[in-house]
């Protein structure tokens, strides 16, 4: 019953509440990043949804325009911005309209989907989530292809589980709470994803 009618079922619940009692938090970051970095405050990327399908993400807006690196345009509020996860709570309408769900694997950007390997390809199969097992297992501080394998474990299990989406979404509240991996190792945020990493030829 989970699997076809009370993952989304959750989802929608979930987002309604978390969209009503968050409101002055929109509201207070909105204000927050207007005046820091100006308008428009969202930033929208197409990202891949289930299937591979194209959707916009939706965030609030943690650099400054112009030129250089993410590095060189990521501000001090950006920063606190990204370790707070408050950018990320636009994505609640994301879940609203169906495009993600409360758990899944994090959506990447379309150009990445080219460069999956069949096993990782499996985190295409279910909705992206605004929390998940990679998200609890580090955020951004877990290299790619073990991130990639806890999303394709994830995805690759014979249903959704209630008790399964709990514990990740405790384990990402947990990870946020101690302000664990809003980057990867030497990187002002990720490092972009290349493709697997080489395996080790058989002797």
């Amino acid at each position: 019953m989970y699997d076809r009618f009370g993952k989304r079922g959750l989802d929608i619940l979930g987002a309604a509440a978390a969209l009503l009692l968050l409101s002055p938090f929109f509201v207070v970051v909105a204000l927050a990043v207007a005046v820091a970095l100006g308008r428009p405050v969202l930033f929208r990327q197409e990202r891949a949804g289930r299937g591979g399908q194209p959707f916009t993400l939706l965030k609030f807006r943690s650099m400054r325009d112009g030129p250089g690196d993410d590095a060189a345009r990521l501000t001090r509020f950006g920063r606190a911005l990204r370790a707070s996860a408050l950018d990320e709570l636009p994505q609640i309408v994301n879940v609203l309209r169906g495009e993600m769900s409360l758990v899944g694997p994090r959506p990447l950007p379309m150009a990445y989907t080219a460069l999956y390997s069949a096993r990782q390809r499996l985190r295409l199969v279910v909705r992206p989530g605004l929390a998940g097992v990679a998200q609890a297992a580090g955020r951004n501080g877990v290299p790619w292809d073990l991130r990639l394998e806890l999303d394709a474990v994830y995805a690759a299990a014979p249903q959704a589980s209630l008790s399964r989406d709990l514990r990740a979404m405790a384990g990402t509240l947990a990870i946020l709470l101690k302000r664990r991996g809003v980057t990867g190792p030497g990187h002002a945020t990720m490092p972009a994803f290349t493709g697997p990493a080489p395996q080790p030829a058989d002797e």
